[in-house]
């Protein structure tokens, strides 16, 4: 591509008149460039933190966070810790979780060392808020999962990618009715 093109490119693509950090509604033509902001309705998500408090869900949510055990996050609670905690708490959690008010502790940053050099940040949120999390996916996931393709593997319960690759094998071997039974493109001999 000459440069003579790629400038006209960049100056059909690429306004100067106004280059700020989001692009400004033109009012023209059909469809806007900025998002339309809208209030969130708290009557769509009630019952689903309803679902998200309930006894048995948290139980689940409790388990789950200690089986995975993991280190403290910024408050130093660690999971040994958090049983009790939830006890003496729980009344005030779960009116900010159904209130919408209720709002997750910054997460701990460390560094790790890469294996081939270097450093990477991990994040670390707090114990309480890996339990909030966990209470939350539970819910969403039991709504969202039986919509998914029977085809899909990734971060769903029960499935895998060796499940995902032994499945992909055996849809491409060729029907008997249709050919002897040999993998797509191996050779006969």
């Amino acid at each position: 591509m000459s440069d003579k093109r790629q400038k006209n490119q960049l100056v059909l693509a690429f306004a100067e008149e106004s280059r700020s950090e989001a692009p400004r509604d033109s009012g023209k033509g059909t469809e806007t460039l900025m998002a339309k902001r809208e209030a969130e309705s708290m009557a769509n998500s009630e019952p689903l933190m309803e679902a998200v408090c309930e006894r048995k869900n948290c139980e689940q949510a409790l388990a789950r966070v200690k089986s995975n055990k993991g280190s403290a996050g910024i408050d130093g609670m660690t999971v040994e810790q958090l049983p009790d905690y939830l006890k003496q708490h729980w009344p005030t959690i779960r009116e900010q979780l159904l209130s919408g008010s209720y709002k997750p502790q910054p997460v701990k940053r460390v560094a790790i060392p890469k294996p081939d050099g270097g450093m990477r940040q991990l994040g670390i949120p707090t114990v309480l808020d890996r339990f909030i999390q966990q209470a939350v996916m539970q819910v969403l996931q039991r709504s969202w999962d039986q919509t998914f393709s029977e085809h899909s593997y990734g971060f769903r319960p029960g499935r895998s990618a060796h499940q995902a690759v032994a499945n992909a094998e055996a849809d491409s071997r060729v029907p008997a009715s249709w050919g002897d039974g040999r993998w797509v493109g191996e050779s006969g001999g």
